[in-house]
């Protein structure tokens, strides 16, 4: 069996998106033995081309599954409902959309429906579309998401709570539920640029990556490991996890990204990121998350 942890992201996009499909997803991820399902966030589907990613991404036509979402954290409520051991992840959510003290709220009742079984990735929005709807200024990346961190973070400590920053202020009170998990869930920064990567290590929190090249790759990890230890952190202590956007196939695949083709293929790729200290690797299927479990399950039990 391998060391590393095995998740899907759950079918909460597109038109098909249904909470039978949702719970089908789920149940049987949790059946088969995976570790973990993920959902993720998307406010909008403008109907004009946008940059894919951001600033310097394809600009293109946005996926028709941009149009109908999900909301995460509900989702996983249902499907804590529905299952008793798995890992219940978000991959991610864009915490400048939210007030810091109305989502760790959120989160920790979730942590405690669900009996300590959720893991929170959290990134910073980069759709100026969103932005606009939210009413926050994308200027606001950066130094408003290290506040907003510090923030949730004072919610789930003990009462009473107080928080004065630039950005947000709670006045001195009592707040709750507090998590089921002490401190908190895990709390994972999504990063695609050096400068998010070296947030996370600084703030002590878990990466979570989307994988395109194994060079990349190495290189976050160690950005984010230096900038840990830099701040006194023992970078062992923060999870690293790897998001592949893409499936496992039946037939092994002659060129091929990294984490995808057959188990076979894929069980190599695993050893390489376990080799780089990642611990949990999960896929957002292009197909049916359903027809993939039992390829997830091979690996799981490979």
């Amino acid at each position: 069996m391998t060391s590393v942890r095995i998740g899907v992201h759950l079918p909460i996009a597109g038109p098909g998106a249904s909470p039978e499909g949702i719970a089908q997803v789920a149940e049987e991820a949790e059946r088969i033995g995976l570790d973990s399902v993920w959902t993720w966030e998307r406010l909008m589907r403008p109907t004009v081309p946008i940059a894919m990613g951001g600033a310097g991404g394809p600009v293109m036509e946005a996926p028709e599954d941009f149009g109908v979402v999900y909301d995460p954290i509900e989702t996983l409520s249902y499907v804590a409902a529905r299952t008793s051991r798995i890992t219940l992840g978000t991959s991610v959510l864009d915490a400048l959309f939210h007030s810091p003290i109305i989502l760790a709220r959120r989160l920790a009742t979730l942590d405690q429906l669900s009996q300590g079984r959720l893991v929170v990735g959290l990134g910073q929005g980069w759709m100026p579309q969103e932005f606009d709807a939210k009413g926050v200024s994308m200027q606001r990346r950066g130094g408003g998401f290290e506040e907003h961190i510090k923030a949730m973070r004072a919610v789930w400590g003990p009462n009473p709570v107080r928080f004065d920053g630039r950005f947000y202020r709670i006045p001195e009170a009592d707040i709750g539920p507090k998590p089921h998990q002490t401190g908190g869930p895990p709390v994972l920064a999504g990063a695609a640029a050096p400068a998010a990567v070296s947030r996370a290590g600084r703030l002590g929190l878990g990466l979570t990556l989307v994988i395109f090249d194994w060079a990349s790759v190495k290189e976050y990890i160690e950005t984010f490991r230096a900038a840990a230890d830099d701040e006194g952190i023992d970078p062992d202590t923060l999870p690293v996890m790897l998001q592949v956007n893409g499936n496992v196939t039946t037939t092994p695949l002659e060129e091929r990204g990294p984490l995808l083709g057959s188990p076979e293929q894929v069980a190599g790729d695993l050893e390489q990121a376990r080799n780089l200290g990642v611990e949990h690797v999960y896929w957002n299927s292009e197909d049916d998350p359903l027809a993939q479990l039992p390829l997830l399950a091979q690996l799981r039990q490979g």
